[in-house]
């Protein structure tokens, strides 16, 4: 078993989208692939989760008033 990954980034940390975070699935409201947050949006982690198979930190972070977006850690950089 993999030991899971302790978080970088913590809860209430400012960040930025180090890329173009796009609609995996995870918006049935936005169409595949449709651009979610662009690189250099700043946002706030409001939760951070692990993924269960890779033992990943995965983090929920909040872009604005536009949405909630779960990041893994190269997707983000710190303020």
């Amino acid at each position: 078993m993999i030991e899971p990954r302790l978080p970088r980034y913590q809860w209430g940390q400012r960040v930025r989208a180090a890329i173009d975070l796009h609609n995996d699935g995870s918006y049935p409201d936005q169409p595949a692939l449709a651009l979610l947050v662009g690189q250099g949006e700043p946002g706030e982690i409001v939760q951070i989760g692990t993924h269960t198979e890779a033992n990943l930190p995965v983090y929920l972070v909040e872009f604005g008033d536009r949405r909630v977006v779960g990041c893994l850690e190269e997707e983000i950089t710190p303020l």
